[in-house]
């Protein structure tokens, strides 16, 4: 469904500019910002990209993106092409064996450019890390891996298009969540204590957070707790156990189960890339 081209990063102050050529009339770009401030401009229409925007730019649409001077920012550009499905004659009768073939993703029929900032902009970022990470060091299958994220993302960006806009105080209550989780995520943090901290009841905690960022509360407290142990794993002296226990998990064998169904790999990967102690 979806032809990778290419998955790159872009991190600091250094000036910064790209456009649109000839070459890639084809191809579609799907940028997420990290954190920072770029601009682009689309077809003559200005678009300031800011932390957590997303912009996908369908094939065929000119436009230029440059930094702001004095501003840094991080970005994350994904280049792909999509493979759409030609439609088929309907079969004379409906046949009750084998699944329909899904549709594809409307988001990818469109002709002209989308610019949001979807709740679920964390999510994003983890997946688009992930992808990069993936192609850039040309892990195994790393192709078939780098089209199953780009998929993913492709698809939650879609259902918050559908979704339409959150309002801005339902936003404001998810944001809250998160920082509160990000503040208290070494101790086991339920939607009942998060019900207490927003004033709202606990069903309605985990719902909204899940509608508004794509994570169920638990997901969202393990993916902060890892992100914190990978940190942990390249700059300290810490122990692998020491680790697991600082950031919230008692049974160091959980701590392996749960790391490696988030990143894939084994803690004892990201200890590889630790700094040799100054001597």
């Amino acid at each position: 469904m979806l032809r990778m081209k290419s998955v790159t990063h872009h991190a600091g102050s250094t000036p910064w500019f790209e456009e649109s050529g000839a070459n890639r009339e084809a191809s579609w770009f799907l940028i997420l910002i990290g954190y920072g401030k770029c601009v682009y401009w689309l077809e003559e229409e200005k678009a300031l990209l800011e932390k957590g925007d997303a912009l996908l730019i369908p094939a065929g649409v000119r436009f230029y993106g440059k930094s702001i001077p004095s501003l840094s920012h991080e970005k994350y550009v994904v280049t792909f092409q999509p493979r759409l499905p030609e439609p088929s004659p309907a079969p004379a009768e409906p046949s009750a064996s084998g699944p329909d073939q899904p549709p594809a993703l409307p988001l990818l029929r469109l002709a002209s450019f989308v610019h949001l900032r979807p709740g679920s902009s964390e999510l994003l970022l983890s997946r688009l890390q992930l992808m990069h990470r993936n192609w850039t060091e040309r892990l195994p299958y790393y192709e078939v891996m780098a089209q199953a994220l780009l998929l993913e993302t492709l698809t939650l960006l879609n259902r918050e298009l559908d979704r339409g806009p959150h309002s801005s105080a339902r936003h404001q209550l998810a944001e809250h969540m998160r920082a509160y989780i990000k503040q208290h995520y070494r101790r086991k943090i339920t939607k009942e204590e998060l019900a207490a901290v927003t004033g709202k009841s606990p069903n309605y905690c985990a719902t909204l957070f899940r509608q508004v960022t794509g994570e169920t509360i638990s997901d969202y407290v393990h993916a902060v707790r890892i992100k914190t142990a990978i940190a942990m794993l390249r700059h300290s002296r810490l122990t692998v156990s020491d680790i697991g226990e600082y950031v919230g998990y008692a049974d160091v064998s959980y701590f392996h189960r749960i790391f490696r169904r988030m990143t894939g790999n084994p803690p004892s990967f990201y200890m590889k890339e630790r700094e040799e102690p100054q001597t």
